[in-house]
């Protein structure tokens, strides 16, 4: 693997160049970085290149000021989001990361598909953020009708059982190939909510609204999705792309101390196997990322 890497400052600029076999490194590399922009308030944009004949990744991420988290934001300037482009061809999606973005109802409404959308959620984050993401579909869009299912939160419930009741929901709500499922929760909702829009009618437009700090670095990012079997974790699922990830980084606010220090063990693991400075950076502001 050929790697060029300026250190962690203004005017950043890092690039990748991975065979296809390398593309969950190459993710997990693109995910640290978006992390490290949320976190420290960087407001940048990246791009994400797939060359199709070659089977190559590239990736470049330019950033505007210097990684220095401030914990008095505006909120103007939290108000305009990171966005980061992947480019995959007619797969392209853009990632959105920023504090409120919930309170836009553009970034979504955009790429809603139809009139129908079906919201899939789990009983520790629906009463957290349902409400907030029914209202993000559908302010000034009274077309669009909204639905939901609400799933047991748990790794053990990420089973064909509990997909059935995502198609259930779907299939009684009448829900035609322009509608849009949206993932709210963390990697096991984005995991059923996207096999389930892989697999609804042949498939159908997703996105992904990450809500923990796993999520939001890692699963939500590169298209996997699926299921577990009884004689293994992950053995049923597809590669299927959303149409945008939406990461508002206020969701982070309501996760348990655990989960994330369970997320940040990943960001650290970037740090410790790619990059010295962002590690060195994630040392000096570890207080302050604990307390978000």
């Amino acid at each position: 693997m050929d790697a060029t890497c300026s250190s962690f400052c203004p005017n950043r600029t890092i690039s990748l160049s991975t065979c296809s076999h390398n593309q969950n490194q190459l993710a997990s590399v693109h995910s640290l970085l978006r992390f490290s922009a949320s976190a420290s308030s960087v407001y940048s944009r990246s791009r994400l290149v797939c060359d199709s004949n070659c089977r190559n990744l590239t990736m470049s991420l330019k950033a505007s000021v210097t990684p220095i988290i401030d914990q008095s934001t505006s909120s103007s300037a939290a108000a305009v989001p990171t966005i980061v482009e992947v480019d995959l061809g007619n797969r392209s999606y853009p990632i959105y990361i920023g504090s409120g973005l919930l309170n836009q109802p553009e970034l979504l409404q955009r790429h809603v598909h139809g009139k129908q959308v079906l919201v899939v959620t789990n009983t520790t984050i629906a009463p957290l953020y349902l409400d907030k993401t029914i209202w993000a579909l559908t302010d000034g869009n009274p077309n669009v009708k909204v639905e939901s299912v609400i799933l047991p939160d748990g790794e053990q419930y990420k089973d064909m059982e509990t997909l059935m009741k995502v198609f259930d929901k779907a299939i009684e709500s009448r829900m035609d190939r322009r509608c849009t499922f949206v993932a709210l929760g963390g990697g096991v909702i984005g995991d059923m909510c996207g096999y389930a829009a892989a697999s609804f009618l042949r498939g159908v437009n997703f996105i992904q609204i990450p809500t923990t700090v796993m999520a939001q670095v890692d699963s939500s990012v590169g298209g996997k999705t699926g299921i577990n079997h009884r004689l293994g974790k992950n053995l049923i699922g597809a590669f299927y792309q959303p149409q945008c990830v939406l990461v508002d980084s206020d969701t982070l606010k309501t996760l348990p101390d655990r989960e994330l220090a369970s997320g940040l063990a990943e960001v650290i693991k970037y740090g410790l196997i790619r990059d010295a400075e962002f590690f060195e950076w994630q040392e000096k502001n570890m207080h302050a990322l604990l307390a978000r």
